[in-house]
């Protein structure tokens, strides 16, 4: 059996842990927001063309309307700003309400995304096996928090750069 030093853990209060959820969902949303890189690239012309000219036509007229969809994406937080602003007296995004669900909430992996039971016990991230922690202690577990040095100093964190 391993034993840890307990002065080494770091553990999160619960709202740091969720200002750290919060900023992780922020920069899922921000993800993919860009424009594609290989968009302005030239097109080979030694490939063989296998097309009617019938074909190519409707293809040229298809691909510009996709040019357009792609350049002028838009991001979760505009869409809901523009349906906001509107005029309409439809439902919409921000209107519609639903009833809190009558089931317990699902908690599911944060590594390999099966049903968890376990929780981290710095983080507070969930995990569905000894294997999934691993991973996520390796790799996701407090990567990247801006954590107040002060609060969360360690016995020895303190005498390691004394």
């Amino acid at each position: 059996m391993r034993v840890q030093d307990s002065g080494q853990c770091r553990v999160l209060d619960p709202p740091t842990r969720q200002r750290r959820l919060n900023r992780q969902l922020d920069v899922l949303e921000k993800d993919n927001f860009q424009d594609d890189p290989h968009a302005n690239l030239p097109l080979l012309k030694r490939l063989p063309q296998f097309d009617d000219l019938t074909e190519s036509a409707k293809k040229k007229k298809k691909i510009r309307g996709d040019h357009f969809k792609h350049r002028f994406r838009k991001n979760f937080q505009s869409l809901l700003e523009e349906q906001n602003l509107s005029v309409n007296e439809g439902p919409n995004y921000l209107k519609t309400c639903f009833s809190p669900s009558k089931l317990p909430q699902r908690h599911f992996c944060a590594v390999c995304g099966f049903p968890s039971n376990y929780t981290c016990v710095s983080c507070g991230a969930r995990y569905f096996c000894v294997k999934c922690l691993g991973t996520h202690q390796e790799t996701r577990c407090l990567k990247g928090a801006n954590l107040n040095p002060d609060r969360y100093r360690t016995q020895a964190f303190v005498k390691s750069h004394s």
